[in-house]
């Protein structure tokens, strides 16, 4: 514990010196979450941990004639009060992009339950009663991925964008005004090299400045060709770079089915994924146990779960956690082939409250979109159990006054703050933050703002004990 000499001392420097060794991470005034290592140069008896996300149970089941056991690929957008789903209904399993697939849309003012509008845009199976968006153009209703499209200056008859297509058509790129009335912007495709036999998405990266695609490739492993992602950059939304495979460091190759990039609308600089992980071959269920929930005979012999990933950017993907961000869970229905598969997108649903949407119980009847919630910025957190532990950043500069934390203590536990030169000479400490909170500004023992060193190389010191730390900003 520093003492009030020391302090004061330390809180009257207007410079500091700079950091022999790296240069200083520019934090600006960006939130950092506690999903990688980016931030952290050390952890002494506390760690980064996943959250338990929360089951909020089913918003919508899959149960009319067009859509069917088969739905997936499924879309999550928040367009001001509205929750846009968009999936692909299918009723039996077949080849890809063959015509009975369809894609629909259904929304939601609130997130939690999502109805059908009557659109009346296509004719299915003798109706035009329907939510039918695309039909009758095979096979680009069969991975349709849809975006809304926040570049500035973008045209309002383009204001929604998308993709889709296979290997024979190659990626077609959509627009909208409305979100459901879409065209293709050229008959083309925009991108030709690839699988694309999964959702394939696109977004405009503000970090970037850029729109940027993730889409599906194989990737030959010693003798197994493993499920991969790709990614392509462009200017305009047709003319598209192609930068190849993205790298996920020494993590060990995984099957990753969809992988459901988008940023993060409270750090746009932050990509975060949550990818259906595909087990080929690792089957749960009996023969007996596969007729007794009706799944179709063809899609039980494996299995799936999903995992987080994060991305700053370019091809490289962090795999900090390897153990699953959503497990199958309870009883035998999601235990079978191409479950647990997330929508893409997640989306704020309360001031305080995440929700993300995951379809389960694939190829059976009772097929549905589940919801699941998490606390704001909560994906993970820097963690420190009873004992306590210690987190100290790698050195970086700010832009502000104040730093803005979201962090959950116990009642005995709590959180002290420490701003110290890169080298560790303190300058100033907090006073100890207990409560639960998603948004606090950090009260210091000596001063009431951080201007003097705003813009200078500092580093952050935490102690943690039975707490968690979800998210940090300056501001």
């Amino acid at each position: 514990m520093l003492t009030r000499r020391q302090l004061l001392a330390a809180s009257s420097l207007t410079t500091l010196p700079l950091a022999a060794a790296t240069p200083p991470l520019p934090l600006h005034s960006r939130r950092e979450l506690f999903v990688d290592h980016y931030l952290i140069d050390s952890l002494t008896g506390a760690e980064l941990r996943l959250a338990q996300p929360i089951d909020a149970g089913p918003v919508f089941q899959f149960d009319r004639p067009w859509e069917g056991r088969f739905c997936n690929y499924a879309t999550v957008i928040k367009d001001a009060g509205t929750f846009r789903l968009y999936y692909r209904g299918v009723p039996n399993a077949g080849a890809d992009g063959r015509g009975d697939e369809v894609y629909c849309y259904a929304e939601s003012p609130d997130g939690t339950t999502f109805q059908r509008p009557n659109l009346q845009l296509h004719s299915v199976r003798g109706t035009d009663t329907n939510n039918v968006i695309l039909a009758g153009t095979p096979p680009l209703q069969h991975n349709f991925s849809p975006f809304l499209d926040t570049r500035p200056g973008v045209p309002p008859a383009s204001r929604y964008k998308g993709l889709a297509g296979t290997s024979k058509s190659g990626l077609v790129a959509f627009h909208s005004p409305d979100g459901l009335r879409w065209t293709p912007i050229r008959t083309e495709p925009v991108l030709t090299q690839g699988a694309f036999d999964s959702q394939n998405l696109a977004f405009w990266s503000e970090a970037e400045q850029q729109y940027v695609c993730y889409y599906r490739t194989f990737k030959k492993i010693g003798s197994t060709g493993y499920r991969w992602i790709s990614r392509a950059v462009s200017p305009n939304f047709l003319d598209w770079k192609i930068e190849g495979e993205v790298s996920f460091g020494n993590a060990p190759p995984e099957h990753l089915y969809t992988n459901q990039t988008s940023p993060y609308f409270r750090a746009p600089h932050l990509y975060l994924s949550l990818c259906a992980r595909f087990l080929p071959g690792r089957q749960v269920l009996s023969e007996a146990e596969a007729r007794a929930i009706n799944v179709d005979p063809a899609y039980f012999k494996d299995c799936s779960d999903a995992v987080l990933l994060s991305s700053r950017g370019g091809t490289q993907f962090d795999r900090t956690f390897l153990d699953a961000f959503l497990r199958p869970g309870l009883g035998i229905a999601n235990w079978v082939s191409r479950s647990n598969y997330p929508a893409l997108n997640v989306v704020p649903t309360g001031p305080e409250e995440l929700s993300f949407y995951v379809v389960r119980n694939y190829g059976q009847p009772s097929i549905h979109l589940r919801r699941y919630t998490l606390r704001l910025d909560g994906f993970t957190s820097l963690h420190a159990g009873y004992s306590g532990g210690q987190m100290i950043t790698k050195p970086f500069t700010f832009a502000g006054a104040q730093l803005e934390v979201n962090f959950a203590t116990s009642a005995p536990g709590g959180i002290h703050l420490f701003l110290e030169t890169p080298s560790g000479t303190p300058l100033v400490e907090s006073t100890e933050l207990i409560g639960d909170q998603t948004a606090r500004f950090v009260q210091w023992k000596t001063i009431e703002s951080l201007t003097r060193w705003s813009g200078q190389p500092v580093r952050l010191r935490a102690t943690l004990k039975d707490a968690d730390l979800f998210a940090i900003r300056f501001v």
